[in-house]
């Protein structure tokens, strides 16, 4: 078959180049006049009071008197049009001034129409799910006057045991690079001053996601050039993709709370990434700079996080109450109050709120349109992980007449929609109980046992019910996971097992010796290495949101054929947190021959079992490696080949290898490319992903698939503290998966 090629550099390039939200320099300079004329006319109140962002609580008139006095620049969670227009009102035509508000709230994975969680939308390792969703969640929130979301969340993330795991895009750097810059694209649109568009922003900067031990909140103790290297890439990414707005992290690392750090909010940001838009507090971050032994008291805590390079306050109003009087005292300048709002303003401009404050109350709903769930549900289908398929049990045969449907996630609607859905509602849920009865009653009976009320439920009482439904059938279908209240924000958990007694449910089902697909839906990773051996095919849905049921529905039948990918790495136990493919070897390397423990023989001596970088009892080997998915196809590497065995750093190094379709179902596969630079000024990972693509192919099809890498991309910062790509050996590996592929080298010459 005639090879056709795919060239996917420029796709993968985009979030380390700016794109077209940048506004014309030329509309820029009349904002830039325009912010200096509005600031001024200020008094230092009126502009504090724009550095104010405060919750809607249910007195309008209490919060319309604060805004009349130009107390308040931004309102958190008030979703109700009428409310949003009767507050911008008297913003706009009762204060002295005419700011308008800046309306905002948690958008994170859909306004009304869900997607699947930020986690499964890296699963996809498709940006285009991620800015459709990000696209659909503007276009749904901005309806009600929303105008700001708190997101794309890119933390890297390499603790499943963080509850807020669930919001990330994974643990790679560049996958949360390339995820997160399409988010902001999305939610921003073509121009931040189209009514749909709402400003990104960024969080949490920086580290939060290594919170040690996995608790939210938590220390995190992250080298400079750990930092630079692993942390801060996808944040400039999202900068130069144009994210209008940034926010602090809660944690400090390595003694310095986010909201007070010089270094990373005004060092990188501003000097050296150039941002020119607003900063703000996570939910009372600046007065927590107390609790951390940072601050002593508000005035100090409010000093601290200005003169930091913090431009708005999230609700904890020690910038209301504190500021005139250290401004006064001389603690913090005027002139940096001044930029503060300088910064606030442009972003309001940038919005357009100045022209066109008002949301339409009378337009047409947009809320669950017809092409919002026909994304919501490709992107449920793109995310699902097909982490075994063994005899090919699925997709389901035209043989299977009797469906037995187990398990407490089976008919789930609030759960399946996952964390941080502050206005999803269950109602308009589609679960895969009712998408089976629906989609494929006609073809299948549909045998309805949960077994179990809820994940958490330990009563074994509705056991025997869901084993005799099996008894009864020709294949079982299990339910398992997770409720969405177990992850997200401080939900974090030391044991990832699966909850209450749904292991004995898979144990009980297994037993009946019917072929048994489980189903897990959850919000992270979790250790489900015996409920995978006991089962014939795993299906793994990061909560899939609203049309997460028809998704599943039609990948067990087959109309749909599983692509996504782990986004992040399957441990065999929590014990081996933390396990990332990304890692550096140490000097003595983990064996490849792993004993099991109950093999080492008794009085053996010290060093009869080697001694490398290993467990004793779980090796280092995860259960799944990230970048880990089947098909219901297969899928042939060719061999690569490279533009060049020898390049310089101005270069750009071509890979080109094909892929073949081997099986019988048109499948896409997700080709990735590794690199490694083999010996350097400080120890490199033993694998980065570089480059990824989705390769659609029909049965029997090749296509020739070439990436560009620039050899500028593999710089990193050096023991100098300086980003530079050094001379010498590198590997590459173009494979289905971060521990596959055949290794090819080449040179990078002064």
């Amino acid at each position: 078959m005639k090879a056709a090629n795919i060239f996917s550099a420029c796709l993968f390039l985009l979030p380390l180049a700016s794109c077209t939200q940048v506004t014309d320099s030329g509309r820029d300079a009349v904002i830039e006049q325009k912010i200096e004329a509005l600031l001024s006319k200020m008094t230092l109140e009126e502009k504090i009071g724009q550095m104010n962002q405060i919750s809607s609580y249910g007195n309008i008139e209490d919060m319309s008197g604060l805004i009349k006095k130009g107390e308040i620049g931004s309102v958190l969670n008030e979703v109700d049009p009428v409310r949003v227009n009767a507050l911008q009102r008297v913003a706009v035509e009762e204060s002295r001034l005419g700011i308008p508000l800046l309306m905002a709230r948690d958008v994170i994975h859909g306004f009304k129409t869900i997607f699947p969680i930020p986690l499964g939308q890296a699963a996809s390792f498709d940006p285009e799910v991620a800015k459709d969703a990000a696209r659909i969640a503007a276009i749904e929130a901005s309806s009600v006057g929303i105008r700001w979301t708190f997101a794309p969340m890119i933390d890297v993330s390499r603790d499943p045991r963080w509850g807020r795991i669930a919001e990330s895009c994974g643990e790679d750097t560049y996958l949360s690079s390339v995820m997160g810059a399409a988010m902001v694209r999305g939610f921003q649109g073509d121009s931040l001053n189209n009514p749909t568009s709402i400003a990104a922003c960024a969080k949490h900067f920086v580290g939060y996601g290594a919170a040690e031990g996995g608790r939210d909140y938590n220390s995190t103790f992250i080298s400079e050039r750990s930092l630079r290297n692993v942390y801060l890439p996808p944040f400039e990414a999202a900068a130069k993709a144009g994210a209008a707005t940034f926010m602090t992290s809660f944690n400090d690392n390595d003694g310095v709370p986010s909201t007070g750090n010089k270094f990373i909010l005004k060092d990188i940001l501003r000097d050296e990434w150039g941002f020119d838009g607003l900063v703000v507090t996570d939910w009372n971050s600046a007065r927590e700079m107390i609790a951390h032994g940072f601050a002593a008291d508000d005035k100090e805590a409010a000093a601290l996080a200005v003169n930091a390079g913090v431009d708005m306050e999230m609700v904890s109003y020690t910038f209301f109450k504190c500021l005139p009087e250290q401004v006064k005292a001389g603690k913090v300048k005027e002139e940096v109050v001044d930029e503060a709002v300088r910064n606030i303003l442009r972003v309001k401009f940038r919005l357009g709120l100045f022209d066109n404050p008002y949301v339409d109350e009378k337009s047409p709903s947009v809320m669950y349109d017809e092409s919002h769930l026909a994304a919501a549900k490709r992107a449920a289908e793109e995310s699902a992980i097909l982490l075994k398929n063994e005899g090919e049990v699925l997709p389901l045969k035209e043989g299977v007449r009797t469906v037995a449907i187990v398990g407490p996630m089976a008919d789930a609607p609030h759960d399946q929609l996952g964390t941080w859905i502050f206005d999803g509602e269950k109602s308009h849920t589609q679960t895969p109980l009712s998408a089976i009865k629906a989609m494929y009653g006609d073809r299948v009976q549909v045998i309805d046992e949960p077994g179990l009320a809820y994940s958490r439920d330990k009563s074994m009482a509705g056991i025997s019910k869901a084993v005799s439904a099996a008894q009864r059938a020709d294949v079982v279908i299990a339910f398992v996971g997770e409720e969405a209240i177990l992850s997200g924000e401080a939900h974090c958990l030391a044991d990832l097992n699966l909850q209450g007694a749904q292991s004995e449910l898979i144990a009980a089902l297994a037993r009946t010796g019917k072929p048994l697909v489980t189903v897990i839906m959850a919000g992270r990773q979790l250790t489900i290495g015996k409920e995978a051996e006991a089962s014939d095919a795993v299906l793994y849905s990061f909560h899939p949101g609203t049309m997460g049921g028809p998704a599943i529905a039609d990948l067990l039948f087959g109309k749909a054929v599983p692509s996504g990918k782990t986004p992040v790495t399957f441990l065999q136990t929590v014990g081996q947190v933390p396990l990332y493919y990304a890692h550096n070897n140490s000097g003595r390397p983990a064996s490849s021959h792993f004993k099991p423990l109950d093999q080492v023989p008794l009085e053996a001596s010290q060093t009869s079992e080697g001694s490398s970088s290993s467990y004793m009892d779980a090796g280092v080997q995860p259960l799944y490696p990230f970048g880990y998915g089947l098909s219901y196809t297969t899928f042939k590497y060719g061999k690569p080949q490279l533009s060049s065995k020898k390049l310089s750093s101005g270069d750009v190094l071509t890979v080109t290898f094909t892929l073949e379709n081997t099986g019988k179902y048109e499948g896409t596969e997700v080709a990735q490319l590794y690199v490694q630079d083999k010996v350097a000024s400080v120890t490199r990972p033993v694998k980065e992903l570089k480059r990824f693509a989705r390769v659609a192919l029909k049965p029997g099809e090749k296509k020739t698939v070439t990436f560009e890498l620039p050899v500028s991309e593999l710089a990193f910062w050096n023991i100098d503290r300086v980003k530079t790509v050094e001379p010498g050996e590198f590997a590459l590996w173009v494979a289905p998966d971060s521990q596959a592929g055949e290794e090819v080298s080449f040179q990078v010459v002064d």
